[in-house]
């Protein structure tokens, strides 16, 4: 870290003067901290080495070389040549670009970096700088390794002209072919990350993290409120604001990152040897085995406020989870979690819808009724389980999806039509559970799969009992009746075959026992899993096709 407290130092030996609350911090102790302000939080730039040294295992970084590029391309001059603001960076920072590209360690797991330094002309996107992310990517394409590009930057480089703006092109062509490939790519962005990386290569990563109050965006602010007049809001383009807009996955401190990416880098590691063999199949799959319920009686269990949550199941399920948020078009939608982890060791996407308990839970969370960002949040995590080749489980539990006058504006009939689509061309194993309610198209949005199982005092069904009532009996207190037509309970669903098997659950529901009604859970899934995997994807397509092609006609 010497080269950051070199440029910290306010005068007061040994000591670190917080650029962002002024607190002064002992130099050694502020290495320690990685360069970050033990007071307020506020992180420091470090450079690209440093960064690198962060990152990678210790004694596995080896440098990846990069082939040098035109310096100067169109021989600009301002108030200086081009060319010799480059020798002067070059000197300045011991780099020959930019970026900094090694390929090593991370956690065990074989990973690319790509530091940007934005001591190197603002971390601006030139040539060079072009071709060391492109070699990065193409270094991670032939060693098969993940891709992960720590971004800072003012945008791209105005000496080079259209020179610069051919990198976006360019960069984005090489993680195009990543994405064919099935190599995961993972974004850190830090303060600042503008203009064209933020526009190309930094946001196309599968996963995006940010540190605290690092800044993204395409224009900056100053540009903003002078090309529009306005004054913009407090905290606007901060990783805080931007996850909380849907265009981050992650907030991370520093000294949390590497942990974060090395839980998230658990799920490359493919299906473990032997995973398969010897797990039972513990679903009820003979309605004549189970106890009659009345239909009522599973609509009032299914919605208790102390049944499992997603949240709840996934806790007990996974190790590892790593949370997945936002659609990258503005939203996250807290009616729905997304991420991916280890069960039993095996790496899997999960997505569901999360309810909560009590009242502020609940209405913090819709009640678990999506929307269209939800659905468009499940989907980012089905194309990633697609491109790196996880099994797939979701776990409904929704009274529908969100009917608001948001929802429709924002397209939410195309989005629910767009997962069934989706998932019914995924291929890669999906298991779903119906874990309390399975509501309309909101659940079946998440349930396009090779099994579809129901928890014993679940329900599922194209419409809530009271508002078929309604519609139907014209009285609302007809539900029960209307529950009982509609064959909301596990009974009638596993008879009619919209069920393939009901997990059990405990004496008088789940709610009465949580932990072991995970624990049932994760018996069911992991057995059911296991037979999937040792299927042949495209028979595994085809039965998914026939499953649903079949339902309703004469057997």
């Amino acid at each position: 870290m010497t080269s950051v407290l070199q440029r910290s130092l306010t005068g007061t030996d040994g000591f670190v003067r917080c650029e962002a609350c002024g607190d002064l911090t002992y130099g050694k102790r502020f290495a320690r901290e990685l360069g970050v302000c033990p007071g307020c939080g506020w992180h420091s730039r470090v450079t690209a080495a440093e960064r690198t040294a962060q990152l990678l295992d210790e004694h596995t970084a080896e440098p990846v070389p990069v082939l040098g590029t035109a310096d100067d391309p169109l021989g600009f001059t301002d108030l200086k040549p081009y060319r010799d603001r480059v020798v002067g960076a070059r000197e300045a920072t011991g780099m020959a670009c930019g970026v900094l590209v090694s390929h090593g360690e991370l956690a065990g797991h074989p990973v690319v970096v790509a530091v940007m330094d934005f001591r190197f002309l603002g971390g601006s996107l030139g040539v060079a700088e072009g071709e060391a992310i492109t070699i990065a990517a193409e270094t991670a394409l032939a060693e098969r390794r993940t891709l992960i590009v720590v971004t800072a930057s003012g945008g791209a480089r105005m000496q080079e002209g259209a020179f610069a703006l051919m990198q976006m092109a360019k960069t984005s062509n090489a993680y195009a072919a990543l994405d064919r490939a099935g190599i995961l790519t993972v974004t850190v962005v830090t303060d600042p990350t503008y203009g064209g990386v933020a526009a190309s290569f930094a946001t196309l990563a599968d996963v995006v993290v940010a540190e605290p109050g690092a800044r993204l965006g395409f224009a900056g602010r100053r540009v903003i409120e002078q090309t529009i007049g306005e004054q913009l809001p407090p905290g606007f383009q901060t990783a805080e604001h931007l996850l909380a807009h849907g265009m981050v996955d992650d907030v991370q401190s520093r000294a949390n990152l590497r942990a974060y990416l090395g839980r998230l880098l658990a799920v490359t590691r493919g299906t473990p040897d032997g995973w398969t063999a010897g797990r039972r199949d513990t679903v009820e799959r003979d309605p004549l085995r189970l106890p009659r319920r009345d239909a009522w009686q599973a609509v009032r269990l299914a919605r208790d406020a102390g049944r499992p949550t997603v949240a709840d199941h996934l806790a007990h399920l996974l190790d590892g989870l790593v949370e997945l948020r936002g659609d990258r078009a503005g939203t996250d939608c807290p009616a729905v979690l997304a991420g991916v982890g280890l069960l039993d060791g095996l790496p899997v996407a999960v997505a569901g819808h999360h309810k909560g308990h009590d009242t502020p839970e609940l209405v913090a969370h819709r009640f678990g009724m999506a929307s269209p960002a939800g659905f468009r949040k499940a989907a980012r995590l089905f194309r990633l389980a697609g491109k790196l080749g996880l099994p797939v489980l979701t776990l409904v539990d929704t009274p529908g999806a969100y009917p608001g006058v948001s929802a429709e504006e924002t397209g939410q009939a195309a989005a629910i039509a767009e997962n069934l689509r989706l998932m019914s061309v995924l291929d890669v194993p999906i298991v779903t559970v119906v874990t309390g309610e399975g509501g309309s198209g909101g659940a079946l949005a998440l349930a396009v799969a090779d099994e579809v199982l129901v928890s014993a005092n679940g329900t599922y069904s194209v419409i809530s009992p009271e508002g078929c009532a309604a519609i139907l009996w014209r009285d609302a207190a007809a539900a029960p009746r209307a529950a009982e037509a509609l064959g909301v309970d596990a009974a009638s669903l596993l008879w009619h075959g919209i069920v393939d098997g009901v997990v059990t659950e405990p004496d008088g529901g789940a709610h009465e026992d949580p932990e072991a009604a995970s624990e049932m859970l994760r018996d069911a899934v992991t057995g059911v899993l296991a037979a999937q995997l040792e299927r042949d994807p495209r028979t595994r397509l085809r039965a998914r096709a026939a499953r649903f092609r079949s339902l309703g006609l004469p057997s």
